[in-house]
């Protein structure tokens, strides 16, 4: 599942009529791929591991643009032999699977991802500054660097 909010997620997954983790069969495989926090992940794996279901956090990078071909970048949190059992559909539209751990970890990562983004963003944004500052010609500029 990809939701758009962790209290998409929340109901989704545990709404105690409709909710996924109480319909689910014994053995089957919950992957997340929201971007949503490392203790959800975690809550989410521990009441899966009570009904015998298992549980991937997986969010993924790369946007419309990596879905569409198949380019997307998986980081995975969960059992490694979960993984493994879930390799060839998380490959099949991913260039790149990591584990990065137990339960949360891929949420984790995903923060990494996104603090990187953010820093580069407002570097773009200092630079532009800069530019205008000094008068120099945006556009000659971006193109340049």
């Amino acid at each position: 599942m990809m939701l758009g909010y962790p209290h998409d997620v929340e109901d989704v997954v545990f709404n105690p009529d409709t909710g996924v983790l109480h319909q689910m069969k014994e053995g089957a495989v919950l992957i997340d791929h929201t971007t949503s926090s490392p203790g959800q992940a975690m809550r989410i794996y521990e009441e899966a591991l009570k009904r015998k279901v298992r549980f991937l956090d997986a969010p993924v990078s790369g946007g419309d643009i990596g879905a569409k071909n198949g380019q997307l970048v998986t980081m995975v949190g969960g059992d490694a032999e979960t993984l493994t059992a879930s390799a060839d559909l998380l490959n099949s539209y991913s260039r790149e699977v990591q584990h990065m751990g137990k339960a949360g970890a891929g949420q984790q990562t995903k923060a990494c991802n996104q603090i990187l983004i953010a820093n580069t963003m407002v570097g773009v944004c200092e630079a532009l500054v800069y530019a205008n500052k000094a008068g120099l010609d945006h556009n000659q500029m971006i193109n340049l660097l």
